[in-house]
This record gives structure tokens, sequence and C-alpha cells, in this order.
């Protein structure tokens, strides 16, 4: 691993998105060939810098010391979902048409949603939803007039 590029905090922290998969090598080719991603370390876990984020993918198992309790495995139920990556994008034409095109499986093409953006959604290759959104221009203006309203702080 090349440390410079690692989630290494050296202030505060970083944050990542650790998925449970069946074949690493499988979901790694997915986030590197279809979205884009750089490899920091190739397994066990696999580290995956995604634009300004991370993915981390390793296989399940079992309790460990640390969460006794808890089993990771992927999703059990493709249409019941607690949460799933979100993607914003500058041109979402743009990145429909190259991830399909790569092979991306896609529930729908981009569609209005009441005028606040455009959005799709795909799936990894465990299932794992991952939204992909444009804002539209109203929305980011509306960002603007927000954080020019309460002086750029945030609640």
């Amino acid at each position: 691993m090349n440390l410079p590029d690692a989630p290494v905090a050296k202030d505060g922290f970083f944050v990542t998105h650790f998925l449970t998969v069946a074949d690493q090598a499988r979901s790694r080719e997915f986030y590197v060939g279809i979205l884009g991603g750089t490899v920091v370390k190739p397994e066990n876990p696999c580290y995956i810098k995604l634009a300004n984020s991370w993915i981390i993918l390793n296989s399940g198992g079992g309790p460990t010391p640390d969460k006794p309790e808890v089993l990771l495995e992927t999703p059990r139920d493709l249409n019941t979902v607690s949460s799933f990556l979100n993607l914003r994008v500058a041109d979402i034409w743009a990145c429909y048409s190259q991830w399909k095109a790569k092979g991306a499986q896609f529930l729908t093409e981009p569609l209005d949603n009441h005028g606040h953006e455009l959005r799709c959604y795909m799936r990894d290759p465990d299932g794992y939803l991952i939204e992909v959104g444009q804002y539209s221009q109203a929305s980011i203006d509306h960002f603007k007039e927000y954080i020019a309203g309460v002086g750029g702080r945030t609640a």
C-alpha cells in the first residue's frame, strides 16, 4: 500500500464504506473497471480510492473479539435495503452511458425526481444498491441560498 494514498488520518478522520463481498476480485473489478477507482491494497481487505471517498471490500465472516455477536454477509434480499452508496455526479447521462457500456446493471435510466435532481440506481456484483444522482440547477441554487443565509455555518 502506498501510504500517502492510504486512508490514514493525520487529523480528524476519513469516512470509508465497508462492503462485505462474495468475491473480492470480482467486486474490485467493478469499482475499478466501471467506476474508475484506484486500488490501494488489492485484498484482505481490498482498499479502493473512489473519487474523493474510500471503499473497503472484504469477505464475510463470523464474530470477532471486537464485534462478538456480529456476522458479516452479503445482502440476503436485494429488494430490502437499509443502506446504499450515493454517487453525486456532474453529468449523469455521461456516467450512465459510460458505466452501462462497461457492464453496469442499472434498474432504470436516469429519471427526474420532482425537478430536484436526475437519478438512477445500479447494483454492484453482490447486489448492493448504488444511487447515481445529479442535482438540478434549482437545487444547487437552493444550497447556495441556504449557505448564504446561515453564513456558511452548519447545524
